[in-house]
């Protein structure tokens, strides 16, 4: 369960699907503090917001070993683009599940000592300060390999009306 969470965290609310409340998108507005999660199969609920994690059917609970804090989300001027900023926090020896994104992930490292690993690249460490571009479609997982809560600022130059995570399996995984 704790390699799930870190989906759940990245995820923002957005238009990213309908609401279970309203059947509408879902606002781009951040959830209040203390907003409680739901677990749902294979879905996440975080406040008015229902995100469903395509390619899976576990149940998630986002408070596991990460935090999310939605920033912001904004339509682009190229058709069909958004952007999605998120700080995302991890636990000291958390490790995301492999997972891709419809779009680009640009990563700065706010604090912390964070493992990433990205299909075709060799598994590097970051440290406060530091940048990264994850390409688009690119599986990839992230490990906090310090002592201490580290954390980034997620950007997401996605395409709209696609889920913002989908889950990847052992065949995703770079040759070691």
């Amino acid at each position: 369960m704790k390699k799930i969470a870190l989906i759940a965290a990245i995820l923002t609310a957005s238009s990213l699907c309908p609401t279970e409340a309203t059947g509408q998108a879902g606002a781009a507005r951040p959830d209040p503090p203390g907003t409680p999660e739901r677990q749902v199969e294979g879905r996440v609920q975080i406040g008015q917001i229902l995100i469903p994690l395509r390619g899976s059917n576990q149940k998630v609970n986002a408070q596991s070993g990460t935090k999310r804090t939605p920033l912001q989300q904004a339509d682009l001027s190229a058709p069909g683009r958004q952007v999605i900023q998120v700080r995302v926090d991890f636990d000291p020896g958390f490790t995301s599940p492999w997972h891709t994104h419809p779009g680009e992930e640009i990563i700065y490292v706010i604090e912390g000592t964070i493992e990433y690993q990205v299909r075709g690249q060799p598994t590097k460490t970051y440290k406060s300060g530091e940048v990264l571009t994850v390409p688009y479609g690119t599986p990839h997982l992230a490990k906090n390999v310090g002592t201490t809560n580290a954390a980034e600022l997620a950007t997401y130059i996605v395409e709209k009306g696609k889920p913002l995570i989908t889950l990847g399996s052992e065949q995703q995984r770079p040759p070691q």
